[in-house]
């Protein structure tokens, strides 16, 4: 059981570590390229995990998820974690609703260039003696299905989730307005939503899983793509 744990961690470490730190990278990255300093300043364009890291969110909860799972079905089938949001200041913004738009839609973008990657990867895998090959394939793996988890999940049209301010991004004003003012009811909504309520429901013995019915077809499609297009 140990050495799994281990083999687990190894394996899911570095994939999940990637994906968060860059995700949140590219929102500075895109909001510095539209002309605001803010992230340059406080020193959030770096890609030095630690800088990124969010007790909780980064180190904590996927840590207590990771443990949880592989002591007690043996395997992880599914980790959820964050790193502390980039800040950004709108008013260095021609147009504060489309720029914030740009900014949102880098995290998820940067996600897929990482899958993609990571795929691509897949090619040195027959290179390499049986074991470290093995491991090697299961990291990439992970990673692509991680980096591709994190952008599908980001871009529901909630905020403040990336697909919700995109989606103020590119509506009229006054619909603009109205998913803005949803932002400060937009986590409890999804833990509600997606996590707590349905679990109650499956203890009942009513199955439930919308978050699984949002998420797991798309996954499935952009894996396809985007290790048909790294060449397997």
């Amino acid at each position: 059981m140990i050495e799994a744990i281990l083999w687990g961690f190894l394996v899911i470490a570095p994939g999940a570590l990637v994906a968060i730190v860059l995700h949140e990278v590219a929102h500075g990255w895109a909001a510095h390229a539209l002309g605001d300093p803010t992230a340059k300043l406080l020193g959030r364009l770096s890609l030095n995990p630690i800088r990124h890291a969010d007790p909780v969110g980064t180190v904590a909860l996927p840590l207590i998820l990771f443990a949880a799972q592989m002591l007690t079905i043996g395997r992880v089938e599914f980790l959820f974690g964050w790193a502390k949001p980039v800040p950004v200041d709108t008013r260095y913004f021609a147009n504060p609703r489309v720029g914030m738009a740009w900014v949102a839609a880098a995290g998820p973008a940067i996600n897929l260039v990482l899958a993609f990657l990571f795929a691509l990867a897949g090619h040195l895998v027959d290179d390499l003696p049986r074991q470290a090959g093995a491991f090697a394939a299961d990291l990439i793996l992970f990673a692509v299905q991680i980096n591709l988890l994190l952008m599908l999940f980001n871009l529901l049209p909630i905020p403040p989730l990336d697909g919700g301010r995109i989606l103020v991004g590119v509506l009229p004003l006054g619909p603009a307005r109205a998913v803005a003012r949803l932002e400060p009811f937009g986590f409890p909504i999804i833990i509600l939503g997606f996590f707590l309520v349905p679990a109650l429901l499956r203890q009942s013995g009513i199955a439930a899983d919308p978050l699984g019915a949002l998420l797991w077809p798309a996954l499935r499609f952009f894996r396809r793509l985007v290790f048909a297009a790294a060449g397997f």
